[in-house]
């Protein structure tokens, strides 16, 4: 059975998660459906596309689904993972891709938001980035992915944390454009998705690939990328990553 359900109307692209048996964690084939619609959006000349849950739960999306992680001793973000595919995908389509956000938001799937355009939310909404949580030495693209939209203060506490910041806090942060209430939601989303439609394709083209770009033209040395890298090494070949898994699998907290 297909995990999103996909439609194209009006030069709006919708990709609706519909895994809620396993809240929408972010797998591997999840993930292939997704990028694949991405494609067949860009085939078809959509103008914006929308991000969101297929149903009204509670969660949005529980993030990468960890029992496809690697339980020890490998990188378990590497650049070829699924879910690193999915942000570059993401983030390189050439037109505004929207997250409508009902319910919360956990680990990759924080990631997820932070790499669309602009973020829709309601009062339900909620956002952890939770590698803490695993003991996962995350990457530093995804440091990077959360560093050039809030305040460093924010990012430390969020990975530090792994504690889930309210919708409202969201706002008042930068991680949502606007926070509406829930019966708002889809036409306020959908409303700017028209909007977007009815200006030059071309320009903004032009700028959402200009500031990704910007954002990213981090300047860094070939010797720091190793020394970081080597951070994360440590921490994956670690005992911690392999108790923090390991408890989840378990459903139990883990013993740091």
């Amino acid at each position: 059975m297909a995990l999103v359900k996909t439609s194209l109307a009006d030069s709006i692209g919708t990709i609706a998660f519909d895994r809620d048996d396993k809240r929408n964690a972010l797998s591997a084939e999840l993930i292939a459906e997704t990028i694949s619609a991405l494609d067949e959006f860009k085939s078809g000349q959509a103008r914006v596309v929308v991000l969101r849950s297929a149903s009204s739960g509670k969660v949005w999306s529980a993030g990468h689904d960890v029992g496809e992680l690697p339980v020890a001793d490998v990188d378990p973000l590497p650049y070829s993972d699924p879910l690193e595919q999915l942000l570059r995908a993401v983030k390189a389509f050439p037109a505004p891709v929207i997250a409508m956000v009902h319910g919360s938001v956990w680990g990759g799937a924080c990631d997820l938001v932070m790499a669309c355009d602009l973020v829709y939310a309601d009062e339900t909404a909620g956002f952890a980035i939770t590698p803490a949580k695993l003991g996962l030495p995350y990457n530093v693209g995804g440091f990077l992915n959360f560093m050039s939209r809030l305040p460093l203060n924010v990012v430390k506490e969020m990975f530090f944390s792994a504690d889930l910041i309210t919708a409202e806090r969201a706002e008042r942060v930068g991680i949502v454009n606007v926070m509406v209430p829930a019966t708002e939601l889809e036409d306020t989303v959908y409303r700017m998705a028209r909007t977007i439609t009815t200006r030059s394709s071309a320009a903004i083209a032009a700028a959402k690939e200009s500031i990704r770009v910007l954002s990213e033209a981090v300047p860094i040395d070939p010797a720091t990328f190793e020394y970081l890298h080597g951070l994360r090494r440590d921490v994956y070949f670690g005992r911690d990553y392999h108790e923090g898994t390991q408890a989840f699998l378990d459903k139990r907290s883990p013993n740091f």
